[in-house]
C-alpha cells in the first residue's frame, strides 16, 4: 500500500463507514423521497404538479452544495465535515416529519435535504474511500458499492413497511434518528486520511481542480458518468411505461428490475477485481459500449428471452460503471484535492440526473414513445464510449494531459 494511505485494518474500516454515510443520504434521495411522496402527498394536500417543480429546483439548486462541500473536507478534514453534515441532515429530516404545510418551508426543508444528503454526504462518502486507499481504490471501491446496494435494499423494504404500519411523519423521524446514530459513529470510528499538508509532502501530491478542469480525462469520465446519470434517472422512473411500451406486464418490470440489480452487483464486484489489472478507460470504455447497445436494443425487444439477454449485460454494464465514478478520480488526479474533484464530478452527476425525467415525459409527449429518446442516447452514450478508450490517465504526480 501507498506510504500515503492508511493501514489496510483502518482503510477497511472506512469502507463500511462511507457506505454508511451513503446510506444515510437515503432522505435527500430521490428513492427515499419517494417512499414518503404519496402519504405525504394527500396529507398537506399538495398538488402533485407542484411538489414535482419544488423537488426539481430543490435537485438543481442542493447541486452546487457538491463544490463547498468538496473544497471544505479537502481543507478541515473528512471525519468532522461528514458528522457536522449528517447531525444538521439530521435536524432537517426531523423538521420536515413535523411539517404542516406545504408553503415556502417545505421547498427549504427539500432543498436542504438534497444539498446536505445528496450532494454533500455522497461527496464525503465517495471520497473517503478514495483518500483511504489512495490510486488502488477500485477493488475497495467495488466492496463498496456491493456494500451500498445490500444497506440501500434493506432500507427500502424496512422504511417502506414503517410507511405502511406506522405512517409517513413517525417513520421519517425514525429515519432522522438513524441519520444521527450514523453521524455519532463516523465521528468516534472514522479514521482521518492523510490530511492535505501531509498528503503534498508525499510522493503523489495530486493536482488541483482547476488543473483537472482543464484535462480531456475529466470531461470523459464526467461526461460518461453524468450520460448514464442522465439514462438511468429517467429509465428508473419510467422503466415499467417503457417496458409496458414493449408488450410486458407490470410482474415482468418487477423482475426485471430484481435480474438488473444482481447483475450490478456482479458488475460491480467483477469491475473492482479487473481495475486491479486493467486500465479505467478501458473499462468504462467497454461498459458504455454495453450500455449504448442496451439503449439500442431496448425498443426492438419483444419477447422475454429478448428482455433477459438484454437485463444481463445492460445490468452489469451500469455497475461497472458506478465502480468507475467512485474509483477513477484519486487514480485520476491523486487525493490532495481529491474532495473538490469529487464534488464537482457528482455535482453534474445530479444535475444530469435531474434532467432525465425530464426528458423521458417531453419525449413521450411529443411522440407517444419512449423509443425516439433511447435511440437517440444511444450513439451519444457508445460516442462517449470510443473517447474513454482512447483516453489516456497521466500519473497523479504528474504533469496532466489537456
Amino acid at each position: 500500500m501507498a506510504n500515503d494511505a492508511l493501514p489496510a485494518p483502518a482503510a477497511w474500516g472506512n469502507v463500511v463507514l462511507a457506505s454508511l454515510l451513503m446510506l444515510a443520504t437515503l432522505p435527500g434521495r430521490t428513492q427515499g423521497l419517494g417512499l414518503i411522496t404519496e402519504p405525504m402527498l394527500q396529507d398537506l394536500r399538495l398538488d402533485r404538479v407542484d411538489y414535482a417543480a419544488l423537488n426539481l429546483w430543490a435537485t438543481l439548486l442542493g447541486a452546487v452544495v457538491c463544490l463547498p462541500a468538496g473544497w471544505l473536507m479537502d481543507r478541515w478534514g473528512l471525519r468532522w465535515m461528514a458528522s457536522a453534515v449528517s447531525v444538521v441532515l439530521a435536524a432537517v429530516v426531523w423538521r420536515m416529519s413535523a411539517v404542516a404545510g406545504a408553503g415556502g418551508g417545505m421547498f427549504v426543508l427539500l432543498l436542504l435535504t438534497r444539498g446536505l444528503g445528496q450532494s454533500a454526504l455522497s461527496v464525503a462518502s465517495i471520497t473517503t474511500v478514495g483518500k483511504s486507499f489512495g490510486a488502488r481504490s477500485g477493488w475497495p471501491m467495488g466492496v463498496y458499492s456491493v456494500l451500498l446496494s445490500v444497506l440501500f435494499a434493506v432500507a427500502f423494504v424496512v422504511v417502506g413497511a414503517g410507511v405502511r404500519s406506522q405512517g409517513w411523519r413517525t417513520t421519517w423521524a425514525q429515519v432522522a434518528l438513524g441519520v444521527l446514530v450514523i453521524a455519532v459513529l463516523v465521528a468516534a470510528f472514522l479514521r482521518e486520511p492523510p490530511r492535505p499538508a501531509e498528503v503534498a509532502r508525499s510522493a503523489t501530491p495530486g493536482i488541483s481542480l482547476a488543473m483537472a478542469l482543464r484535462t480531456s480525462t475529466f470531461w470523459v469520465f464526467a461526461g460518461a458518468t453524468a450520460l448514464f446519470g442522465l439514462v438511468a434517472s429517467g429509465l428508473g422512473l419510467f422503466n415499467e411505461a417503457v417496458l409496458a411500451e414493449r408488450g410486458f406486464p407490470q410482474e415482468t418490470f418487477h423482475i426485471f428490475l430484481a435480474v438488473t440489480t444482481l447483475c450490478a452487483l456482479v458488475g460491480q464486484m467483477l469491475c473492482g477485481w479487473l481495475s486491479l489489472r486493467h486500465p479505467m478507460p478501458r473499462l468504462l470504455a467497454v461498459a458504455m459500449f454495453l450500455y449504448a447497445a442496451g439503449l439500442a436494443a431496448l425498443p426492438m425487444i419483444r419477447t422475454s428471452p429478448q428482455l433477459w439477454l438484454f437485463a444481463v449485460p445492460f445490468g452489469v454494464a451500469a455497475g461497472f460503471i458506478t465502480v468507475i465514478f467512485f474509483a477513477v478520480w484519486g487514480q485520476a488526479f491523486g487525493r490532495r484535492h481529491l474532495g473538490r474533484i469529487q464534488g464537482a464530478a457528482q455535482m453534474l452527476t445530479v444535475l444530469a440526473s435531474a434532467l432525465g425525467p425530464l426528458l423521458f415525459a417531453w419525449s413521450h409527449r411529443a411522440t407517444g414513445s419512449y423509443a425516439p429518446l433511447l435511440q437517440a442516447l444511444a450513439p451519444l452514450v457508445f460516442a462517449l464510449g470510443l473517447a474513454a478508450w482512447w483516453t489516456r490517465m497521466s500519473s497523479p504526480g504528474s504533469t496532466p494531459r489537456e
